[in-house]
């Protein structure tokens, strides 16, 4: 595990900020549950349900990433970036939604809005990372039989 952290200057950055999306992800997914909980067993709001399976589905896709950003020495900072659109999406909005279940009002205008638009751009930054480094790998080339 020290190695992790002494593998140069940029891989020790990127560790220590993958490890950060890490523990970020872990308070979505704990956010996640007591959404659950709440949903359950005090506010029977729907939105809560909806704003607990979107923080703890995207909570495990930002461990994912983190995962792939720490297996891949060259562009896995690129997975990085969509850990932050996951986790900074789905907390936008459920904390919309959770405002509204438990508050009667918006957190912001336009957040679960901003909030989908933030979950999109991660799943579209997980393709051009993933093709990104699919094709800097010299795996695949446009043109070429993908049987070969």
């Amino acid at each position: 595990m020290m190695g992790f952290w002494r593998a140069g200057q940029k891989s020790g950055s990127k560790a220590k900020w993958t490890c950060a999306a890490a523990a970020l992800a872990g308070l979505t997914g704990v956010s996640g549950i007591l959404l659950a909980a709440a949903a359950a067993h005090s506010v029977p709001d729907p939105r809560l349900q909806t704003a607990a399976n979107f923080l703890l589905l995207h909570a495990a896709a930002a461990l994912a990433v983190c995962g792939l950003a720490a297996a891949i020495p060259r562009g896995g900072v690129l997975f990085l970036g969509a850990a932050g659109f996951f986790l900074s999406g789905s907390l936008i909005f459920g904390a919309d939604l959770s405002t509204r279940a438990f508050a009667g009002t918006r957190l912001f205008p336009m957040a679960a809005p901003l909030g989908g638009s933030l979950l999109i751009a991660g799943w579209i930054s997980v393709t051009l990372a993933a093709l990104t480094v699919f094709w800097q790998s010299g795996a695949w080339t446009p043109g070429q039989n993908i049987d070969d």
